[in-house]
């Protein structure tokens, strides 16, 4: 057993490092957090869960407008819950997705600070400033555009980064140091990951440690050094509990919906339309670490030649992170390549892993290496180009074509946010001239800073801009339902579906899209919909309600069975109408365009249904 690795610098710096660190990460992901709305319509469906969760105290079945939702396991929604448990919260949070979004956001921030703290504490040989190093990774995760937009997301994908990221640095930091790194803490944040996403962490994980002991030809010491009996059980009995009751309480419809499909046809089969060529990864991989995208390739170039080259030096344990990223990046790379779903969320996972190849190969190959010399050239012709490109839409103006917002590309010319981003990517650009003559770390710290006051002064702006022309009319509809609605009068939702409506109302809402038989189904759902909380009675009768809100958009309000429906218009924002319709009237309509052949078919809905 080797001895363990001797840090080359005080815990103080190293103090200081995560300090500075927290400080950033505070910055690109906790501020201005709750400033907008739930872009739908995946984030509005997490949030509702949650927030059922804490209402209701039913902690086990996470629900969403009165149905079980069994995409994702409860761990996410737990955290959103307790969020939305803290007294007072409608003062600090009165949108509502403060809650929804911290977990993400703070889970983004324990990963930049876990990153920064193993670069200190094990410099790779060479690395002459380990807290520059720490500082410059940490940012390169945080910088990625994915980690930007998904750790401000209402959904698990960061969270899984996160708790997936620091099982598999935890392991790598054991197999260094086994006797100051206690081998447990790896296996508890992987049964938090399964408890995140599902088996596809124990999936990652494997791949990860197979390869990675494969190409070093260190599994018995890498094995034996984490502990993975033992491990296997601390996971098993953190992640295994609640898959077991819910299993013993919801039962094959459970099994069905989590494990068959959100599990098993993702993986064989298209799911949701989202299918892409077998590339796919590998674009988003180059996007994901945008524009400092040639260091990585030039990290994983250098990683993969090491591996296939015929006669290699041994490396100790503590030399070892690159050769560990390079396999955890490929890894992930090659398992969703082979999905036939495909998002790019899937390559959040990867983003640390793509962190610390970019960090080390700036902070520790040799400064004369031509390699490193040509990246340089292509990250500051990539930033170059993308400064070109943002002062060009700045005068000429963005065409975007949007029908929820189309006065997105004219308001964003006249806001000027489109020069503050410009402003900030040429300093980036300038700033990484002006250093040309100081060491490729400095040069790449100093580049990052300006992106990060991009992220801060242009970015979010543009963000509120969105939500100002996307999400304000949905808001400002569900408030006008909410103020006009009788009493045991239901909520519906026709056309373009938005999920949100369910989460600003708190209320079940009925939703139909733009189909034939949009009209018969509801007017049948309003009668004979049965979910938790539904208030739906018959028309007739004391406690029934004679009339139905709904919220429609223009489009929908052109088509053959609604053009001419009577009702009382209360109110249009941006291209939504609220009616209030007589169900007496929808009934008689229903029953015209039945006589012409449409089927109610809501009875067969589809796996997400909401």
């Amino acid at each position: 057993m080797s001895p363990p690795f001797k840090e080359n610098f005080s815990s103080t710096d190293r103090r200081k490092g995560l300090l500075f660190i927290l400080s950033l990460g505070i910055a690109i992901f906790l501020l201005h957090l709750g400033s907008t709305g739930l872009v739908d319509e995946t984030p509005p469906l997490f949030a509702a869960a949650g927030r059922a969760m804490s209402d209701t105290g039913d902690w086990l079945t996470p629900r969403v407008n009165g149905l079980p939702r069994y995409d994702k396991p409860p761990l996410i929604y737990w955290l959103m819950a307790l969020g939305y448990s803290i007294p007072g919260l409608e003062v600090i949070d009165p949108l509502g997705t403060w809650a929804a979004r911290l977990p993400s956001a703070l889970s983004s921030l324990l990963m930049m600070l876990f990153l920064g703290d193993t670069v200190m504490r094990w410099p790779q040989f060479c690395d002459d400033s380990p807290r520059r190093t720490g500082v410059l990774v940490a940012l390169a995760f945080a910088l990625s555009p994915l980690v930007l937009v998904w750790s401000r997301t209402a959904v698990s994908d960061a969270l899984l980064c996160s708790t997936l990221g620091m099982s598999l640095l935890s392991h790598w930091r054991r197999y260094v140091d086994p006797f100051s790194q206690s081998w447990w803490s790896g296996w508890i944040f992987l049964g938090l990951a399964i408890l995140t996403k599902g088996p596809v962490a124990l999936i990652l994980s494997f791949l990860v440690i197979c390869s990675f002991t494969f190409f070093e030809r260190n599994f018995t010491i890498f094995v034996r050094r984490i502990c993975v009996l033992p491990g296997l059980l601390i996971t098993l009995l953190i992640s295994c509990p609640w898959y077991l009751v819910e299993l013993i309480v919801e039962g094959k419809p459970f099994i069905r919906s989590f494990f068959g499909y959100h599990n098993f046809q993702r993986f064989i089969s298209v799911v949701n339309s989202h299918s892409e060529p077998w590339w796919y990864f590998f674009l988003v991989m180059v996007i994901g670490s945008l524009p400092f995208t040639p260091f990585l390739l030039l990290g994983l170039y250098r990683s993969c030649c090491r591996f296939f080259a015929k006669t290699k030096r041994v490396l100790r344990p503590e030399e070892t992170l690159m050769s560990f990223s390079a396999c955890w990046l490929l890894s992930i790379l090659v398992l969703f390549t082979s999905a036939v779903t495909k998002l790019p969320s899937y390559w959040l996972p990867a983003t640390p892993a793509a962190a610390i190849l970019i960090g080390l190969t700036v902070s520790v190959l040799d400064q004369r290496s031509k390699g490193l010399f040509w990246s340089w050239i292509c990250v500051l012709g990539l930033s170059l180009f993308l400064s070109i490109t943002i002062w060009l839409f700045s005068y000429k103006g963005l065409e975007i074509y949007d029908p929820e917002m189309p006065s997105f590309g004219k308001d964003l010319l006249q806001s000027g946010l489109l020069n503050r981003a410009a402003i900030c990517v040429s300093l980036s650009v300038v700033f990484g001239i002006y250093f040309l003559r100081r060491s490729s770390s400095i040069r790449l710290l100093f580049m990052q800073f300006p992106l990060v006051a991009f992220h801060l002064v242009a970015l979010l702006p543009i963000f509120n801009l969105g939500d100002k022309l996307r999400q304000l009319p949905l808001r400002k509809a569900s408030q006008l339902m909410l103020s006009s609605q009788r009493p045991r009068e239901q909520l519906a939702m026709v056309g373009v579906l938005k999920p949100s409506i369910h989460f600003y109302t708190n209320q079940i809402i009925v939703f139909e899209g733009r189909s034939e038989s949009s009209l018969v189904n509801l007017d049948d759902r309003l009668r004979n919909e049965n979910r938790k909380g539904w208030l739906g009675r018959p028309i007739s009768g004391p406690s029934g309600s004679q009339t139905v809100l709904l919220i429609i958009d223009e489009g929908t309000t052109k088509r053959l069975n609604w053009k001419d429906v009577p009702r009382e218009v209360l109110g249009g924002f941006g291209i939504y109408k609220v009616w209030r319709i007589d169900r007496t009237i929808l009934s008689q309509r229903a029953s015209q365009i039945k006589a012409s052949g449409v089927e109610v078919d809501w009875n067969n809905p589809r796996p997400e249904r909401f």
